[in-house]
């Protein structure tokens, strides 16, 4: 089916995010990025399901694809494709999709990478999902398909990483709009969890933090929270206390912004 026109063309008014969700608005994206960590300790960790914080790649990489689980090939039971989606050695905007092998790497070609944004398992046999953990790593023969540096990671049967990093492209300008946090703590622990981000060349600072003990919560910016190109944004969380640990999961909404020379 065709796209619908914009009721805005025929003299009523729809909101200005449903347009940029639509695309109706140039030289503007919208991103919802979202992470989970089921077991967050006293030592500072990203909202990932790798656990523990986030390693960046120190310079741009070839970078490789594989799984711990044999099943997911382009002929087996698992995942049998996939799209990495993230940014090229220049920073912008780089996307491949790829059959996977198994335990084995499977390079994802094209220029190198510097940054992985996201995972999504486009096809999988007769399971539905992935049968094991998928890396992307910087090893071509990974040891059980587990590369020592892990650079993006996708949770047995998730078919899409849970990971809340994400890097600006090269020519855009970011805006936070809204944040989502959840924690849930059996021993009774309370999750302390920042928003930090890191301009190109600098260093992490904390942009807003909050504590959560159960529940969800949602933090809307009226006036949002710029961050312009290369920067690298994070939400971390450590529990208060030792004894036990908390499930976090948490969530951005973004606007891109191409930047250009105005009026248009």
């Amino acid at each position: 089916m065709s796209e619908v026109s914009s009721i805005t063309r025929i003299g009523t008014s729809e909101p200005f995010e449903l347009q940029v969700a639509r695309g109706q608005i140039s030289f503007h994206e919208s991103i919802h990025k979202f992470g989970f960590n089921s077991a967050v300790g006293t030592a500072l960790a990203t909202v990932w399901d790798q656990g523990g914080l986030y390693s960046y790649l120190g310079s741009a990489s070839v970078l490789y694809i594989s799984s711990s689980s044999t099943d997911d090939t382009a002929e087996g039971t698992g995942a049998r494709t996939v799209t990495v989606s993230g940014l090229d050695n220049n920073f912008d905007e780089k996307v491949e999709t790829v059959s996977l092998n198994g335990q084995t790497g499977v390079e994802l070609n094209g220029s190198t990478w510097f940054r992985v944004n996201r995972i999504v398992v486009n096809t999988a046999g007769s399971g539905g999902a992935n049968a094991g953990v998928l890396y992307v790593g910087t090893e071509a023969t990974p040891s059980g398909g587990v590369p020592t540096n892990k650079y993006a990671t996708v949770g047995i049967g998730d078919n899409q990483t849970l990971m809340m990093t994400y890097t600006i492209p090269r020519g855009y300008t970011g805006y936070v709009t809204q944040k989502d946090v959840s924690a849930s703590s059996s021993a009774g622990k309370f999750a302390i969890l920042s928003l930090v981000a890191r301009p190109y060349g600098g260093v992490f600072n904390v942009k807003d933090r909050v504590l959560s003990s159960s529940g969800y919560s949602t933090i809307e910016y009226p006036y949002a929270l710029k961050f312009t190109e290369k920067t690298d944004i994070e939400i971390r969380a450590k529990a208060d206390s030792a004894g036990g640990t908390v499930t976090v999961s948490a969530a951005l909404d973004l606007i891109l912004i191409q930047n250009r020379p105005y009026p248009e």
